[in-house]
């Protein structure tokens, strides 16, 4: 065992003598020193049940011979922090999450890690950390929130976002908008739909570093308590067989990952942070490969923002498991998960305790939603090395579209303009100086995106930027561009009427102007100056483009 090292043989006396200090006997010095990871907080709601969730886990620590030892990380809420400076914030702690585990684990030599995680970043920083480290890792992502019930019709956070900006055109009442605000997010959870947070939550068990059925399993349900403390014995047992994260997750198991992605329509936020955990587990992952396997693998799942179900209906019909049941033909089932089976073998144990899945919420291979994956990858004149879109949650109407720029270099003035009337139906949006570097951070765009689709204008207008748009979002929002404008990439070119060409079909996004006017504007480009203290600072000098994943040196 790891902890040996510090616990073991006559000159450790002083190390056994401090951990005497917090309880620990001398039988238990002869046990598995586990890490419990918990991202528990006060301020986001997907973590203020985790303490729970945490107890549970050290109980099944116990159970099965091991010495829990909980330590908590930092945690960003997007949905507080957009709209304003804090969305900087976000993507860049997604690193320090990924730091501060691994100081505290290799400090302390544990033998192995229960992570919990909730939320955008944190799932992400919680996997990174288990790549980098590669001790016995298992992880309980925190699960989904309940839907908000209004007027007759679910609700959540996405619908209280889009009500400003029916509010701000008239089309909602104040009264409305107040009961949106009081009913739409009900508890302890990751906001509703198959946002990012909850897209992660199904990438960490189609990767095979969760149990079976975690992903989906409700914060406020007891199967997640009892996922928990099942996490918690099976831990113990990996680290008596050596069974590590790298042991698990190859690039067969990051492709399993994108297929089900695909299925299930998941956020753009997957090609940030996928290619990132990748990063860290000694492997590369290309946009490229989000897009070939989005042309073979279909879209099963309506939900949240792009349809109409939330992940409790989801999770009834059986989850990551049930899709990934329907992907059985297309995956490779040879990988190995925590629990020491193989995908084939969950999914057979799955398919003999149900074998009648629900097939009106998950669609079948033969009878798809779309016939394509969720995201497409659109490349270019204005993005040459790619953009992302949610392509299944994008107006038919909009697939091919070409229309005139309004240029912003901020969310702050672009989120000025749309609420004062300015855009028009056929006008693109650009929000540039937005990226990893540019912003710095790579903001979301979701109040940009919400307020234009409480105008009812998603089918007419178009968003681009080289930051990037929230799980919620849904409507022709191209992200992630490539090379961003503080690169000097195109989108720093573009000025307010230039004809952009947007084909996703044929996964095109142009700008229709000539090469000569470009290099003549790129002579003359001045970028805007911004002031950039603390940590932002030294994340604007490390951070590597979104293409990339935003990996961090």
């Amino acid at each position: 065992m790891k902890s040996s090292i510090i616990k073991e043989g006559p000159e450790r006396a002083p190390h056994r003598s401090l951990l005497k200090a917090t309880g620990i006997t001398d039988a238990e010095m002869k046990k598995p020193f586990i890490a419990v990871v918990n991202s528990w907080n006060e301020i986001i709601p997907g973590h203020i049940h985790l303490n729970r969730l945490a107890e549970a886990v050290k109980a099944g620590i116990r159970n099965s011979g091991g010495v829990p030892f909980e330590f908590h990380t930092i945690g960003i809420c997007d949905g507080i922090a957009m709209g304003h400076e804090g969305m900087k914030y976000s993507l860049p702690s997604r690193e320090v999450i990924e730091y501060t585990i691994e100081l505290m684990v290799k400090a302390h030599q544990f033998d192995g890690m229960v992570l919990i995680p909730t939320c955008d970043k944190i799932v992400p920083g919680h996997l990174m950390a288990a790549g980098r480290l590669d001790i016995p890792s298992i992880v309980v992502t925190g699960g989904p929130m309940l839907p908000g019930y209004v007027n007759d019709k679910y609700t959540d956070l996405i619908s209280v976002s889009e009500g400003v900006g029916a509010h701000r055109v008239g089309k909602l009442s104040d009264t409305d908008l107040k009961w949106l605000e009081n009913l739409s997010c009900t508890g302890a959870g990751s906001c509703a739909g198959m946002f990012t947070a909850n897209t992660m939550a199904c990438m960490t068990e189609a990767l095979g570093m969760s149990l079976p059925g975690c992903a989906t399993a409700h914060a406020v349900d007891a199967k997640k308590t009892r996922i928990a403390k099942e996490t918690g014995e099976r831990i113990v047992e990996m680290v008596l067989e050596n069974l590590t994260p790298k042991k698990i997750v190859t690039f067969k198991s990051f492709e399993n990952a994108i297929m089900v992605d695909m299925a299930i329509g998941g956020s753009t936020n997957t090609t940030l942070h996928l290619p990132a955990i990748a990063h860290e587990f000694g492997l590369k992952l290309s946009l490229e490969k989000f897009d070939e396997l989005s042309q073979t693998i279909p879209n099963l799942i309506s939900l949240r923002p792009g349809g109409s179900n939330f992940l409790l209906h989801f999770d009834r019909a059986g989850g990551v498991q049930a899709v990934m049941q329907r992907l059985f033909s297309k995956l490779h089932i040879d990988q190995l998960t925590v629990n020491g089976k193989t995908i084939g073998k969950n999914i057979n144990e799955l398919v003999i305790v149900n074998p009648v899945l629900n097939k009106e919420i998950i669609a079948t291979l033969d009878k798809p939603i779309h016939p394509q994956g969720g995201i497409a990858i659109l490349k270019g004149s204005l993005a040459p090395d790619g953009s992302v879109v949610k392509q299944t949650a994008v107006d038919p109407r909009m697939h091919i579209h070409s229309g005139p720029a309004k240029v912003y270099n901020c969310e702050e003035e672009a989120m000025k303009s749309i609420l004062a009337g300015d855009v028009k139906p056929g006008d693109i949006l650009v929000i540039r100086y937005e990226g990893p570097k540019g912003g710095p951070g790579m903001r979301e765009m979701l109040a940009a995106t919400s307020a234009i689709g409480g105008m009812d204008l998603l089918g007419s207008v178009a968003l681009i930027t080289d930051g990037r748009f929230s799980g919620g979002t849904r409507g022709p929002c191209i992200g992630h561009v490539s090379p961003e404008a503080s690169e000097e990439g195109p989108i720093a070119l573009v000025k307010n009427g230039d004809l952009i060409e947007i084909n996703i079909p044929e996964r095109i996004l142009n700008l229709k102007v000539s090469k000569e006017e470009l290099k003549n504007r790129k002579a003359v480009l001045v970028p805007p100056k911004k002031e950039v203290t603390g940590y932002l600072a030294k994340y604007q000098h490390s951070v590597h483009s979104a293409n990339t994943g935003g990996i961090v040196n």
